[in-house]
């Protein structure tokens, strides 16, 4: 048994997990045609916490039990907490001029600028995640831990701040918006981090030391959660956003929409995130790695992690007051877009810049 799950491990593994995510759109599509779409949105969405919970953490637990976190790893943790900083700047400011130049006032304004903040949030852990089985592991479990930071405490306390202030002018009713698991999540991925850190770098230890059948069975197990979660992923692609009527309202060629609409706030949000980050992320990192300053594996996670689709979980964050419509069809056009640019940068990096 255990020497089967050994060689079904090089199969869920690196490059061949990617495939994944078209396994779980047009299976999804089948088993719509069955039970319905909004049933299986329930299922998947319940599938995403269980990923997050129990598979996620012990992935990033048995990378970190398995490497030695020295002043590389630190530096890198630094460099990535300066870029989301940054990240969460750009959007804040694009937001401001956007509103602007359409001649947003009041709430419209202020719901426009928290729903661009927001949806500056890239899905890390999911679509990301594909970066676990890459050759630059660690320096992606780096990320994903940073950003869950900044996605589930440090954007929803800016939010439920100003929030706050709204509904002390009684524009808008309170709410206590972020479900507890989320609240706590980005401190219990945390602990995960820590405690193989901690564990290593105390003992030695890594998962060779619990032996031969043991480390199989965790190897196994933490393997799995890159295609379950890219699997997620291709299920939350809806085939109807792909109807012709929607291309033209999303590139701007319906002309019945006014200006600074529904669609507007969609096409800005989606030339922010897909196209904007990704080449200023690149503007500014290039350099520093065609001269030498920063590794292979920086280079390589920095921008594609720049590149990633907006994470689904921002849709918990619509009670503090962000636009509904326009942040779900922002995650999807982004997701549709930035995950084929997302593989095929995975797939080059990996041929390209290997290891070092």
């Amino acid at each position: 048994m255990i020497d089967i799950l050994r060689d079904i491990l090089s199969y869920i593994s690196g490059l061949y997990t990617l495939p994944w995510i078209l396994v779980g759109f047009f299976i999804t599509i089948l088993i719509a045609k069955v039970i319905g779409r909004e049933k299986i949105d329930i299922i998947m969405k319940k599938i995403g916490q269980i990923i997050l919970y129990f598979f996620i953490p012990v992935l990033v637990f048995r990378i970190f039990l398995n490497t030695d976190f020295r002043e590389n790893e630190l530096g890198f943790a630094i460099v990535v907490s300066i870029i989301v900083f940054f990240m969460y700047l750009l959007a804040f400011v694009f937001s401001i001029y956007k509103a602007k130049t359409w001649s947003l006032r009041g709430s419209k304004k202020r719901l426009f600028i928290k729903t661009v903040l927001t949806n500056q949030g890239r899905s890390s852990a999911f679509i990301g995640g594909a970066l676990l089985a890459s050759p630059w592991k660690i320096e992606a479990a780096i990320y994903i831990a940073l950003v869950g930071i900044a996605l589930f405490a440090v954007i929803p306390y800016i939010l439920s701040y100003i929030h706050k202030k709204e509904s002390k002018n009684k524009e808008v009713e309170h709410v206590e918006a972020l479900p507890w698991f989320l609240k706590i999540y980005p401190w219990y991925l945390l602990f995960w981090v820590i405690a193989g850190v901690t564990l290593h770098t105390s003992t030695g230890i890594t998962t060779k030391d619990f032996g031969h059948d043991i480390e199989t069975l965790i190897l196994f197990y933490s393997a799995i959660t890159i295609p379950a979660a890219l699997y997620y992923v291709g299920a939350g692609i809806h085939p109807d956003d792909f109807k012709k009527s929607e291309l033209k309202k999303l590139f701007g060629i319906d002309r019945s929409n006014k200006t600074g609409d529904h669609w507007d706030w969609v096409r800005s949000i989606f030339i922010l995130t897909a196209v904007i980050t990704p080449i200023l992320t690149v503007i500014v990192f290039a350099p520093f790695f065609l001269s030498g300053f920063i590794s292979n594996a920086w280079f390589a996670v920095i921008i594609i992690n720049s590149s990633l689709p907006i994470t689904s979980t921002n849709m918990f964050l619509l009670p503090y007051g962000i636009d509904k419509k326009a942040t779900a069809h922002s995650i999807t056009w982004t997701t549709i877009f930035c995950v084929p640019v997302v593989v095929l940068l995975i797939y080059l990096f990996t041929i390209f810049l290997g290891t070092n």
